[in-house]
């Protein structure tokens, strides 16, 4: 029904005849295009036209999504869902997001719906669209586990540092039959890190985040704190065999803080910052990975059986 895009981020978007998808970026001139999980953002026509009833007065864009769409319910999808427009292909990436500052519409009327109603995707496919295309939603059928990397760390979010473990992690996971969602660096934020974990728990649907960093003993090493703040269940049992295991390394490995929890239906493990400490912690653990969220997932039963 329309298609928006801005310069700026934290404007209402401009509604548009056409636009461009740009395959792991977004749409060609939209501020919140570039290399993350948050390409392109989607509203439901109907959602939009029964929040118009109580008195709003928003138009295509208002809401800072990048496409209004008729006759699909997004929030009743899941995360991977694809949704195909002519040759353009997009995969869902998150359902709903956090508010940080209220905008206009909020303080109008008191509430907005794109924190409950507000979808997002990556580009799977480029190519162009245009108002009025018909579009196709197609079933997640991936079964790999969902996975999600975070590196903590306020060089390496500042640019003063190179992020290593990170990239690493990614690649181990993947080579291992993980699907990695996303990979982003943050600062060593306690409440920017417990807002990112609920968000890739939550909204994202993840079933494992890693960490890596901010999990020794300086004042600024929040990350265990950060985790266990939004956890739902502890899991000590892997963060206490990464200090047990990594013993035989080096014995700083008793300084190393990181803890393992469970967020409703997503595992948080914290892992060091070193490159050296995260290879010796993935070779650790990979093992019994895969059947711990099989258990947490409900798609295996027998913990006490060995194959």
């Amino acid at each position: 029904m329309a298609l928006c895009v801005s310069k700026k981020k934290g404007t209402a978007k401009i509604p548009v005849d056409q636009v461009r998808f740009i395959e792991n970026y977004g749409l060609d001139g939209d501020a919140h295009a570039g290399n993350w999980h948050r390409q392109v953002s989607l509203l439901s026509y109907q959602t939009r036209e029964e929040f118009k009833q109580e008195g709003a007065l928003v138009e295509d864009g208002a809401f800072g999504e990048n496409m209004l769409v008729s006759g699909i319910d997004f929030t009743k999808l899941t995360v991977g869902t694809r949704i195909q427009i002519g040759e353009v292909l997009l995969e869902l990436t998150q359902i709903g997001k956090s508010c940080h500052h209220h905008c206009a519409i909020y303080h109008q009327v008191g509430h907005c719906i794109m924190p409950t109603h507000g979808v997002f995707a990556r580009v799977l496919l480029g190519g162009m669209v245009h108002v009025h295309d018909k579009i196709k939603v197609i079933e997640n059928h991936d079964e790999r586990f969902r996975v999600a990397v975070v590196t903590l760390s306020d060089k390496a979010s500042q640019g003063l540092r190179e992020d290593l473990s990170g990239p690493y992690i990614q690649d181990y996971l993947t080579k291992h039959g993980y699907l990695v969602t996303s990979l982003q660096v943050l600062p060593d934020e306690q409440k920017i890190i417990e807002k990112e974990l609920i968000n890739l728990s939550d909204r994202c649907q993840n079933d494992l985040i890693i960490t890596t960093g901010g999990t020794g003993l300086s004042v600024r090493d929040v990350t265990p704190e950060a985790t266990r703040a939004i956890a739902t269940k502890n899991v000590p049992g892997i963060s206490e065999a990464l200090r047990y295991e990594s013993m035989k390394y080096t014995p700083r490995a008793m300084l190393s803080r990181g803890v393992s929890v469970i967020r409703n239906q997503t595992l948080i493990v914290n892992l060091p910052g070193s490159l050296k400490a995260v290879k010796e912690s993935l070779d650790i653990i990979e093992s019994s990975l895969k059947h711990g969220l099989n258990i947490l997932k409900d798609r295996e039963h027998e913990c006490g059986r060995h194959d």
